[in-house]
């Protein structure tokens, strides 16, 4: 495998993925900016997709619970923007890209749209105030690394 020390590459290795792996993967992205959300929806989301392999009936439900959440936090148009709202709004968003249906997983990338999603999220809470010390792209690429060298034949137990 080669080394993803990139956004091409990371994007280019995430395409690799199944879906189940891209659900994961972005579960695990999520999870990285999961304190900027407000709406506990999300973490119980993120919490299915961390136990296992949901089954179809609650990916189903996850997807509704998470769309009520976006609707919930997304800014209006012409409206005085809540930055921690519309951080929340991004979290939702990489949230519902984990659960996306299987042929949206594949086609658009799920665990891609997450990472851009949570990436929006920190930026909504930087221009809030929020401390970002660390650059949540670099993070996503060592989230990523790790998960993939997880994946790889000899770190796998018998």
């Amino acid at each position: 495998m080669s080394p993803v020390d990139k956004n091409v590459e990371l994007k280019e290795a995430l395409e690799q993925l199944e879906c189940g792996q891209q659900r994961q993967l972005a579960a695990r992205f999520v999870e990285s900016v999961l304190p900027l959300a407000k709406d506990e929806r999300i973490a119980k989301v993120i919490d299915l997709l961390r136990r296992g392999r949901p089954s179809a009936e609650e990916l189903e439900a996850a997807r509704k619970m998470i769309k009520a959440a976006i609707v919930d936090s997304h800014c209006r148009c012409g409206s005085e923007c809540d930055w921690k709202e519309q951080a929340t709004y991004f979290v939702a968003r990489a949230a519902a890209a984990a659960v996306a249906p299987e042929n949206k997983c594949v086609t658009r990338n799920a665990a891609w749209e997450a990472a851009v999603n949570a990436r929006m999220a920190c930026t909504c809470a930087a221009i809030e105030g929020e401390d970002m010390s660390e650059h949540e792209c670099e993070k996503q690429l060592q989230i990523a690394r790790e998960f993939l060298n997880a994946l790889q034949p000899e770190n796998t137990s018998a």
